[in-house]
């Protein structure tokens, strides 16, 4: 698409949306009696207004039902989760019996790195991106340790080049290659918090398998964000959180998924609760645990049924739409528009006051560009704030913007850029 840097042309966009309705089911943050322009849904997505008529629905059945709600007919507890596995399986390219929803993120990391790191004398590292999520980072030094290795020996992580901020896909799969024999695990991002890069993960997939080691995935800014084939790419497992792009409510319920040809391979070790137990057993309180089938079979605790009703109530949303293609579409034309206005500004005034980070192929990238200011950065920042606009700012000198195509309008984009382009001249 051309893109033009006219008000109207942004408001001709919108006006041609046929997602433009979907913005009408979310509430926004006020500034100044106004809607502010929330382009922070790579941190934590708006509320969709059907969310306080879901939970008020489940507070209404507990009152009414107490402890019988985990089956009487109106409430069904019991089974709440099998509600969101469907629309989740869409999302995220799987079988529905390949995911379940529980705990959160870095909860189920860990759940899932003891059936899947499984380290050797010989075979005990793992591969990571070089600026991986703090969390994740922690997880895995953790997880080092506690099996008796040293994180400086185990933990191989793989940088973008000197003087680059992405990574290449040959260079991740040059390090599993020379790391073949002695790796265990690779766990990547399905996208990078930092510099928003989507990286291959069918090809990271195939290179880990190819030296006899698991793959697995933390898909916090991807689901939800861009098209995932999980099952299709062979995937070994992943996790995610439910607060960004998937709109669930800060904290909201986690969830994982275990490809198929796990479910009876009795060797990987795992970590066991009540809730993971054989349904049609589960009541009768045996000892030994027998895991119920499918990803069900990692469950630990009992289901949050409150955080469960935000989740749904959000997803159904993501049904309504009718695919992740769709969004998708929309996302690369939103984006796209983001970026046009930074070069458009950096060529208004003549050098690179703006440097996006992030990959500028629209397949490597979701609903986010990381920004490096080169100078007034974080005052910029501020004046985009103190305007009403929502971003993140990331130290030392990055605005990350994150127009989320469910819910942003090409007209926040100019609206923003707008404001950018004001901050320039007022901080000269």
């Amino acid at each position: 698409m051309i893109y033009q840097d006219s008000l109207e042309f942004a408001q001709d966009l919108d006006e041609q949306d046929e997602l433009k309705h979907f913005r009408e089911k979310f509430l926004f943050p006020l500034h100044k009696g106004k809607d502010a322009i929330y382009l922070c849904g790579n941190s934590l997505g708006l509320q969709p207004k059907s969310v306080q008529e879901e939970i008020a629905k489940q507070l209404t059945n507990w009152q009414e039902h107490g402890v019988e709600c985990w089956f009487h007919p109106e409430a069904r507890w019991l089974e709440y989760h099998l509600r969101l596995k469907q629309p989740l399986s869409k999302i995220l390219g799987t079988k529905s019996e390949e995911i379940t929803v529980m705990n959160s993120l870095t909860v189920n990391l860990h759940l899932m790195l003891v059936s899947f790191y499984k380290p050797t004398k010989n075979k005990y590292k793992i591969i990571m991106e070089g600026g991986a999520f703090p969390s994740d980072q922690y997880a895995i030094e953790s997880q080092v340790n506690f099996h008796g290795f040293d994180p400086k020996e185990a933990i191989v992580e793989v940088f973008p080049r000197e003087g680059k901020y992405i990574l290449r896909t040959e260079d991740i799969i040059s390090a599993i290659e020379q790391n073949a024999d002695e790796l265990a695990l690779v766990l990547f991002s399905g996208i990078n918090y930092y510099t928003g890069q989507m990286f291959d993960m069918k090809a990271i997939t195939d290179a880990a398998h190819k030296a006899g080691a698991y793959a697995g995935f933390d898909l916090a800014h991807a689901i939800g964000n861009v098209q995932l084939q999980l099952h299709d790419w062979n995937a070994d497992f992943a996790v995610w959180c439910s607060y960004k792009y998937l709109n669930s409510g800060p904290g909201g319920i986690s969830g994982i998924y275990v490809h198929e040809k796990h479910f009876e391979n009795r060797e990987l070790k795992r970590f066991t609760g009540w809730w993971g137990y054989g349904v049609g057993k589960r009541f009768l309180m045996t000892s030994g645990f027998v895991p119920a089938s499918g990803a069900e079979g990692w469950q630990v605790s009992t289901s949050p049924i409150l955080l469960m009703a935000v989740h749904k109530a959000a997803l159904d949303i993501f049904e309504e739409v009718g695919g992740m293609e769709k969004l998708q579409k929309k996302a690369v034309l939103l984006t796209g528009y983001l970026e046009y206005w930074l070069k458009h500004l950096n060529n208004k005034y003549g050098g690179e006051l703006f440097k996006i980070i992030t990959p500028s192929e629209p397949e490597w990238r979701g609903s986010q560009l990381s920004i490096i200011c080169k100078r007034n950065g974080k005052a910029m920042f501020d004046h985009l704030s103190n305007n009403g606009v929502i971003g993140d700012w990331r130290e030392p000198d990055v605005i990350r913007l994150s127009p989320v195509p469910l819910y942003n309008t090409f007209k926040d984009v100019y609206s923003a850029a707008t404001l950018l382009n004001d901050s320039i001249t007022i901080l000269e």
